[in-house]
């Protein structure tokens, strides 16, 4: 569980300094923007989810972005001044990286 804390705030780290529009300040908050996105993605965003179910079919699926974009937004809000994102598209271009730079991460740390 620790591993996969540390890989997340990596990924978090990575994501941050590769978009200019997301700012993460201190570096070691990423534990906590971590912890706070793996909450709200347990524990909100699948409410959501079914909220939007019938906009996510009429789109195909592709409201799934919008909905992740919400979901990091949310994180800004609540985690303050020390993780920033400069808009709704760049917090979708972040939930895009952070996906790829997370699995990617996962897939070197796993223990298999």
């Amino acid at each position: 569980m620790i591993t996969r804390l540390i890989v997340s705030a990596l990924a978090v780290l990575i994501t941050a300094y590769t978009l200019d529009g997301v700012t993460v300040d201190p570096w070691w908050w990423a534990v906590i923007i971590a912890i706070v996105l793996g909450f709200i993605n347990a524990c909100i965003r699948p409410l959501v989810k079914l909220f939007a179910l019938p906009i996510n079919v009429l789109t195909l699926g592709l409201f799934t972005f919008v909905i992740n974009a919400l979901m990091v937004m949310l994180c800004s809000w609540i985690v303050g001044p020390h993780f920033m994102v400069d808009s709704f598209w760049w917090a979708m271009g972040f939930s895009i990286v952070l996906t790829l730079v997370s699995w990617m991460l996962h897939l070197f740390f796993s223990n298999k």
